[in-house]
């Protein structure tokens, strides 16, 4: 396969290698990290549309979805035990994060793997075999740990085994696994739902246990990568994966940077409080917090978790609502073959700028539509079919628009910029930010929608003009540069340079890899 030994684009040093089948494969195992979390998007929201699920735990919500207590279309599904049931899985993620943070730096980003996907496990047994509520909710937090751990760890993982210029390609393999998971997800939904007898969404349930398998099973014959190996002083082990994934003998360049972060990581005694340094991380660190932040306002978890509910609560019925679900999941799942193709050739900004212009004009459509069709009231029983079409298309375009762009790179993009003595911080930081908006959308979206009402769409749409303003003025883009000469491009941009200059920064001290390198081997 072809060479990736070139020189990279801020004059920095060039590391020799080839793309090889074992890194190719690699990264592809790992990536299946990225099953549990998209599968858990996509089977919660088809599950809470079953009356039979609806019953047995949110009586309440099924009385009002048969139309025996209202028939406000907006207002069906406001239910906050309800909610919660989606949720709580996100607020169990976030702390998990954090926990999982020290895993993933004391015993590697594979271990990491392992436990989300044993976690995982258990707690789809719990789910697909609960009998109440709390066994339901509790099953939910185990499911979040293990989301938890395997969103730390996975990003991290694949940024550090890839090649530096094709980063972005296998990095977003995570997205990509996490857009099959959805789709498997809804299209598994819509078949359970024909099963007779009402338990359906037991095996819906029960179902997420195979990826939680997959992640498990692939963990035992990964190898970890030469980063994490180096930062546990495990130097000759590390040494010979690095030749392995890279392909070649000659791999003393890279190496020496590896070791020269480790040198420098072990300066910082306190990741944490390092992080928050003013004039070491602040650039990174606001990125590591927006872009989590934005990625889940964007509104996309409207869709991908409540997308037969949202479907069902717009004049759908039952059928109908699951059946586009699994469109837009189709959708979804190919428009990230875009980003997969384009992250290391068009670059990681133009794209989250242009993905953030496409959401905005069709959120704005879709708001018109839903609007002019159910005004205020919601009260409309007799949707045509050419605007079920219209509505399914240009949610349809709006995903794809968050799948090539905002899905991928908003994993990416914070992964791959920080120094490896706060990186395995700083990617918990990115988890518990992404799973706290996520919470919060998850828990509160259907109670927004009964108040607001087509505005809801609004409400995300005017977070999109934030956050592509924000992109536009503030993003230096990161594709091709080595991820252990990042720093380099925060020192050069307009904004960012004037946090980068104090004394304290890493790249300033001695003992920082700029300075270190010909002396790494006396250290």
């Amino acid at each position: 396969m072809g060479g990736i030994g070139m020189a990279t684009s801020d004059g920095g040093r060039s590391y020799p290698g080839k793309l090889t089948r074992y890194v190719i494969m690699t990264a592809l195992a790992g990536a299946a990290g990225g099953l549990i979390f998209g599968y858990d998007l996509g089977i919660s929201g088809g599950v809470t549309s079953m009356a039979p699920f609806l019953e047995k735990f949110f009586p309440e919500v099924h009385r009002r979805e048969e139309g025996a207590t209202s028939t406000n279309q907006y207002c069906k599904f406001d239910s906050q035990i309800l909610q919660l049931f989606t949720s709580s899985l996100y607020l169990a993620a976030l702390f998990a994060s954090f926990l999982a943070s020290s895993v993933t730096k004391k015993f590697g980003r594979r271990i990491s793997m392992m436990m989300a996907g044993s976690i995982f496990l258990v707690g789809a047994a719990l789910t697909g075999g609960a009998v109440h509520i709390a066994m339901l909710i509790v099953g939910r937090i185990l499911l979040g740990i293990g989301v938890g751990f395997a969103n730390q760890s996975v990003p991290l993982y694949l940024s550090e085994m890839s090649p530096y210029n094709y980063r972005g390609t296998f990095n977003i393999c995570f997205q990509l696994m996490i857009t099959v998971g959805i789709l498997c997800a809804n299209m598994i939904n819509y078949f359970t739902a024909q099963i007779s007898g009402g338990w359906g969404w037991r095996v819906s349930l029960g179902l997420a246990a195979v990826p939680a398998l997959i992640i498990l099973i692939a963990s035992f014959f990964l190898s970890d990568t030469p980063n994490s190996l180096v930062e546990r002083g495990m130097e000759e082990e590390a040494k010979a994966v690095l030749k392995r994934i890279r392909g070649v003998e000659n791999v003393d360049v890279e190496f020496e940077d590896m070791l020269a972060a480790r040198n420098e990581a072990r300066l910082v005694k306190n990741p944490w409080s390092n992080l928050m340094k003013r004039k070491c991380y602040r650039p990174q660190l606001v990125m590591s917090i927006l872009i989590p932040f934005f990625q889940q306002f964007t509104g996309i978890n409207v869709i991908m978790f409540y997308a037969p509910v949202l479907f069902k609560s717009i004049g759908f019925g039952s059928d109908a609502s699951l059946i586009s679900a699994v469109i837009t999941g189709v959708v979804n799942m190919f428009a990230t073959s875009v980003s997969i193709y384009g992250s290391d050739r068009w670059g990681r900004r133009s794209l989250f700028l242009e993905g953030g212009v496409q959401m905005f004009i069709f959120q704005i459509v879709v708001a018109a539509l839903i609007g002019s069709k159910f005004g205020i009231s919601g009260n409309v029983t007799d949707i045509p079919t050419w605007f079920a079409i219209v509505v399914v298309a240009c949610i349809c375009v709006y995903v794809s628009a968050f799948a090539w762009s905002w899905g991928p790179l908003g994993w990416l993009y914070p992964s791959e910029i920080f120094p490896l003595e706060v990186r395995s911080a700083a990617q918990s930081m990115t988890v518990a930010v992404n799973m706290l908006a996520t919470f919060v959308i998850g828990q509160f979206f259907l109670t927004m929608l009964c108040a607001m009402k087509y505005w809801l769409f609004i409400f995300f749409a005017c977070f999109v003009v934030v956050m592509t303003v924000y992109c536009y003025f503030f993003m230096p883009e990161t594709k091709n540069i080595p991820i252990e000469e990042m720093t380099q491009v925060w020192r050069e941009h307009w904004y960012w340079r004037r946090y980068m200059s104090d004394p304290d920064d890493p790249v300033n001290r001695p003992g920082s890899i700029a300075m270190t390198r010909s002396n790494v081997n006396q250290v």
